[in-house]
């Protein structure tokens, strides 16, 4: 916020306020006024660090809402998705643009966000033939994959012709559990 933040709590309602599934049943609120930790020579930026208590699986939305030192306030909401079961799983897999001419990438949501991935996008024909294989280590992986990219060749550099494929994106962890999901593209030429 342009004009700094307000920390101080002076003021009713004037707080750090985080909101967990607001205007439903269940909203539970927390004050982080003491969790934030201003960037340093800053004044309008931070960092604030909270551990939130346990969450039911399901659908949640997280609500932050901030104040101004001339009482402005501001308010950003996320979704997430809670799933506190051990089995790994991703979801939303598609590339895009699909169809494609020269290149296109893959992308898929997971439930390990944090953690190192391996990844490998195997695109073959409808038959089951090999074209390609992409392989790529993600560190630290963000909840959303989106930066697997292909240039449209396959593995001898060729370009394919025209016509639908099928990809399979096969992702493990670091401690061995393994997903795959399998999805068609189409190829114009």
């Amino acid at each position: 916020m342009k004009n700094g933040i307000n920390t101080s709590g002076i003021g009713i309602g004037r707080d750090i306020v985080a909101i967990i599934d607001k205007g439903t049943p269940n909203e539970k609120r927390y004050i982080l006024n003491s969790f934030y930790k201003a960037k340093l020579n800053s004044y309008t930026t931070g960092d604030i660090s909270y551990q939130l208590e346990f969450l039911e699986d399901g659908m949640h939305t997280y609500t932050l809402k901030v104040w101004d030192v001339y009482n402005n306030s501001s308010e950003a909401t996320i979704e997430f998705v809670i799933k506190n079961n051990e089995e790994f799983a991703i979801e939303h897999v598609l590339n895009y643009p699909n169809p494609f001419s020269t290149n296109t990438s893959f992308h898929f949501d997971h439930n390990k966000a944090g953690e190192n991935l391996d990844v490998v996008v195997t695109i073959m024909t409808i038959s089951g033939k090999v074209l390609k294989t992409i392989e790529q280590r993600i560190s630290n992986a963000n909840s959303h994959v989106g930066d697997l990219f292909w240039n449209g060749r396959d593995d001898y550099d060729d370009k394919p012709s025209r016509g639908v494929y099928i990809y399979k994106i096969s992702v493990r962890t670091e401690d061995g559990k393994k997903a795959e999901k399998v999805e068609k593209l189409v190829i114009l030429n």
